[in-house]
């Protein structure tokens, strides 16, 4: 597709959750614990409050369309701050000071004095209704041209369980937000930016990894389009794919609205209720609803069924909508007959509205309220199909398909947080700030410094487990035995059932010295971390999986094991070295390095050979 043709316009919001000892406003702990653990919880509704001019955001508005009662799940490593019962402590430094250390890399202009700001937000995933955010550094550069807009320093959201149960364990977790500006032109430049910004946080060190711990948010739009925000993308492979998706959602309600303006298509205020024409129905839904209400919508035949997206038509739009109000979803006279609706019905409904054949009709089932909530809702998203695209927020669905979640916040979404001072970043401070080394110049500077293979540096550039390298290597140990511990023997435990969280990194040093100093060969170190995993201490481990053997020892053993099977070593030759490496390594146990044994071995069968 030619992207520059239809106006493929493009940003990001880089969410990255960093590794701090701390919290951003508290002392509590940066771990996210299992649910089950949770020792306490409370409930909160949440409303919007108006900013300094008086004014409600948009998006917490539509938030309130539904008045739900949250819970909240509370832990030992959970405090008052984040029940919201507590003020905020003063911002925390180490999250402060990564956070430079990002925007020096980008080469940033840090503000000056920062300030803490209130984001409105309502959808229970903070209990005070407002997520705290400060705002640290603009004006950056990406190695395309391209721009950084600002940085951010923010609080993590609390982590739904439930549909509206959330755990506190994430609240607060430090954040960093990178926006860049709108000057991705292509999908794939946009999943290769969103790369080189993960690479540049993993640079510090101080990020936290896993699923969840990075999140993209997209802003796509296309000329005659609208911007729109796609939240919530975890999966860096997925990013174009998104990006395509919404391309053509934007350009299939474009394409909507042309044959509804062609049509003279129009959308009428109010419902009819049928809920007696649908007393006998088979349909489950709409049999057990109290009321059902039905929308006509004049000139949509054929247009509310069509695909936008994989998965997703315009009926999908209607429905997410209507869902705002708390019904599950609607049903419509595109994909009627069916689930357990009748042809019949069908016709008696389009005559009970007078809807002819290019008429579509909608039907809502649910109490009376929620299902004149829907309508509405369903009558306000079908006028905005005249208009083409409209301006929402939008969550990732799988495959990179997205779904309505509400319109784009706007300036009354935030407000000045006035429980946390200002912070100053002076000149002296910010020249002290050093950029963190790229990972992938790390990944260079191993290749040549620890002799390694291209992959096998870029792979310790990139592993999580890249802090026990460097202090491996920083502790004299060989970086060849040090690489193959992190990148393969560590992996290969993981996926035998060994618990490897249960390793130090201390505890994995420590057996890496007992290799250097000959008390254990590299053949051990599995069996060795094995058995720290199980609890035992690193000398226990050693004396269990690899006792000493002295230099005499071990040339006796291979002697008498030669000398046991001298025939076999003469029908065959040198080809007997391999089996009898096994044999010989089996009975010392991991005690003797493989090199060592094989030159003993070379020699005692030379002289058998003669």
């Amino acid at each position: 597709m030619d992207y520059d043709a239809i106006g493929l316009v493009s940003g990001l919001e880089i969410h990255q959750q960093l590794d701090t000892r701390t919290k951003l406003f508290c002392g509590c702990p940066t771990v996210v614990r299992p649910v089950e653990e949770h020792n306490g919880e409370f409930c909160r509704y949440l409303r919007a409050t108006a900013s300094e001019l008086g004014e409600i955001d948009r998006a917490a508005e539509e938030e309130m369309k539904q008045v739900r009662r949250f819970r909240y799940l509370a832990y030992d490593t959970t405090c008052l701050v984040e029940n919201d019962d507590e003020p905020p402590s003063p911002l925390n430094e180490e999250a402060l000071e990564v956070t430079l250390e990002v925007a020096r890399t980008f080469g940033m202009t840090p503000i000056e004095q920062i300030h803490v700001m209130r984001k409105l937000v309502i959808d229970g995933s903070n209990t005070s209704g407002f997520q705290r955010t400060a705002l640290v550094a603009v004006g950056g550069v990406l190695p395309n041209g391209g721009v950084v807009e600002s940085i951010c320093l923010e609080e993590e959201a609390a982590q739904r369980v439930e549909e509206s149960c959330f755990s506190l364990d994430r609240l607060g977790i430090p954040l960093v937000e990178i926006t860049t500006s709108p000057c991705l032109r292509t999908p794939e430049e946009v999943q290769e930016t969103a790369a080189y910004i993960g690479m540049v946080l993993r640079s510090t060190g101080k990020v936290k990894r896993g699923i969840g711990t990075i999140r993209q948010d997209l802003n796509v739009s296309i000329r005659d389009g609208a911007r729109v925000e796609i939240k919530g993308v975890q999966e860096l492979d997925l990013i174009a794919e998104v990006v395509r998706r919404e391309v053509a959602r934007q350009q299939g309600l474009l394409a909507i609205r042309g044959e509804l303006l062609a049509r003279g298509a129009t959308v009428e205020d109010g419902a009819t209720d049928v809920t007696d024409l649908f007393r006998g129905t088979k349909s489950s839904v709409l049999k057990k609803a109290p009321v059902v209400l039905a929308l006509r919508l004049r000139g949509f035949a054929g247009l509310v069924g069509r695909e936008l997206q994989p998965g997703r038509r315009l009926g999908s739009e209607l429905s997410d909508y209507a869902k705002k109000c708390g019904v599950g979803g609607i049903f419509h006279t595109d994909e009627l007959p069916a689930y357990g609706v009748t042809a019949d019905e069908v016709a008696r409904l389009r005559h009970e509205l007078g809807a002819a054949d290019e008429d579509c009709v909608v039907l809502v089932a649910a109490p009376r309220q929620i299902a004149e909530c829907a309508v509405r809702q369903v009558v306000r998203r079908a006028r905005l199909a005249f208009e083409g695209v409209p301006e929402e927020t939008r969550k990732m669905l799988e495959g990179g398909s997205s779904a309505y979640m509400r319109p784009l916040p706007g300036a009354a979404r935030m407000y000045p947080e006035t429980d946390v001072l200002p912070v100053a970043i002076t000149p002296e401070r910010w020249s002290a700030v050093r950029a963190p080394e790229l990972l992938t110049e790390r990944e260079k500077r191993y290749a040549a410094e620890y002799d390694l293979s291209a992959s096998t540096a870029h792979q310790l550039a990139y592993s999580e487990r890249l802090p026990l390298f460097e202090q491996a290597v920083g502790c004299g140990l060989q970086p060849g035995l040090a690489s193959r511990t992190v990148l393969a023997t560590l992996k290969e435990l993981s996926r035998d059932g060994v618990d490897i969280g249960l390793i130090t990194d201390d505890q994995v040093i420590a057996v890496l010295r007992a290799v250097e100093a000959e008390r254990a060969a590299k053949e051990a170190v599995p069996d060795l971390l094995r058995a720290v995993a199980d609890g035992a201490t690193v000398g226990e481990a050693l004396a269990a999986c690899a006792p000493a053997v002295t230099g005499e020892d071990l040339a006796a053993i291979v002697k008498r094991i030669v000398a046991e099977r001298a025939d076999f070593v003469r029908e065959r030759g040198m080809g007997a070295l391999g089996p009898l490496m096994g044999v010989v390594m089996a009975e010392v146990r991991g005690s003797a390095d493989g090199k060592k044994v094989a030159g003993l071995l070379k020699d005692a069968i030379a002289r058998v050979l003669g």
